[in-house]
C-alpha cells in the first residue's frame, strides 16, 4: 500500500477519533457541571444566552470558589451558632418580622465566618452554588420574602416559610465539615 493511501485512511480516522474524544470530554464536562451544582446548573444555562455561556458562568463560579479560603468551624463556633439559631426561633413566636431579619443576619455572619465573601446577595448566591447549589432555592425564596419584610408586605405564613428556608441552608452551612476543602484536594 502506497503512502497516500496509508495517509487518506489514517488522516480521517485519527479526525474521526478526535472528534469523539471532543464530545465525549464536553458531555463528561457537562455532567460534571450538573451533578455539582444540581438544579443551579440549569437555572444557569436557562439564564444565559446559550448553553456554553451557562457553564461558562459555572466554570468561573468553581474558579473564585477555589480561591476562597472556605474553612469549617471549630465545635465551639458550631455550638454558639445552633444556640444563636434556637434563640432566633424561640423569638419567631412572638416577633416573626424581627425572626426573619436575624435569620438572614446570622445566615449572613455564619457564610462570614466560614469564608464566603458576603457583599451582595447576587455574589453571595454565585458563591454558595459550588458548593451548595442543592439548597441555594431556598435561600433565595427566604430571601425574597425577607425583601417583602422589609417593606412589611410578607404575611406571617411567608414570614414562617422564610425561617423554614433559613435553616436549610443554615444546617448545611453549620454542619458542612470542610466538604470544599476536601473538594479541592
Amino acid at each position: 500500500m502506497s503512502t497516500g493511501t496509508l495517509l487518506a485512511i489514517i488522516i480521517p480516522i485519527v479526525v474521526v477519533l478526535a472528534l469523539i474524544a471532543v464530545a465525549v470530554s464536553l458531555v463528561s464536562r457537562r455532567r460534571r457541571l450538573r451533578k455539582r451544582f444540581g438544579p443551579e446548573y440549569e437555572r444557569t444555562v436557562e439564564g444565559a444566552e446559550n448553553r456554553r455561556a451557562g457553564e461558562r458562568e459555572l466554570r468561573a463560579r468553581e474558579k473564585r470558589h477555589d480561591s476562597l479560603d472556605i474553612k469549617p468551624l471549630p465545635a465551639e463556633a458550631r455550638d454558639r451558632y445552633s444556640r444563636e439559631w434556637s434563640t432566633v426561633q424561640a423569638d419567631f413566636v412572638d416577633r416573626p418580622l424581627e425572626a426573619v431579619h436575624d435569620a438572614d443576619r446570622l445566615v449572613t455572619s455564619l457564610m462570614h465566618e466560614r469564608g464566603y465573601p458576603t457583599e451582595g446577595f447576587e455574589q453571595q448566591v454565585a458563591d454558595l452554588s459550588v458548593e451548595h447549589g442543592q439548597t441555594l432555592e431556598h435561600y433565595r425564596a427566604a430571601h425574597e420574602v425577607e425583601s417583602l419584610s422589609s417593606g412589611s408586605e410578607a404575611t406571617t405564613e411567608q414570614l414562617r416559610g422564610a425561617m423554614v428556608h433559613y435553616r436549610a441552608l443554615f444546617d448545611e452551612l453549620l454542619s458542612d465539615e470542610g466538604r470544599a476543602q476536601h473538594a479541592r484536594s
